[in-house]
This record gives C-alpha cells, structure tokens and sequence, in this order.
C-alpha cells in the first residue's frame, strides 16, 4: 500500500490524488507542453509530477491564425 509522505494517508483510489495542470497561466514554466502535478488530496503535499501531449500555439493559448 502507498502512503502520503507528509501525512500518512492511504493513496489507494484515484479520488485521494488530485491532479492540477501547471502551464503558462499558472506562471509556472512558459512551454509548448502540459506539465501536471499529483497533490495528496488530504494535506495537499506534492506526491509527483508529468508532462503530457503538447499544446495548441506552442503554450502561449492561442491557436494558429
């Protein structure tokens, strides 16, 4: 079984993650990707991160005119 590193809470169904998109909105990091976070829904502790798929008009939102 996985646990919270900071809490202790069992991480055994999807609902005890929450995953949060961070991209250029966020002021994170200003890329042509989404990079996403897995928090622990319980203390909100950072569990792990990705990245995943590109998006349209190179991360700055907009499309192709």
């Amino acid at each position: 079984m996985v646990h919270c590193p900071e809490c202790g809470t069992s991480l055994e169904a999807e609902s005890d993650l929450e995953f949060v998109e961070m991209d250029s909105t966020t002021g994170f990091i200003k890329a042509s990707k989404r990079y996403y976070i897995a928090t622990c829904t319980e203390c909100g502790a950072t569990i792990g991160s990705g990245v995943a798929g590109a998006k349209a008009g190179g991360g700055d939102g907009g499309g192709a005119v």
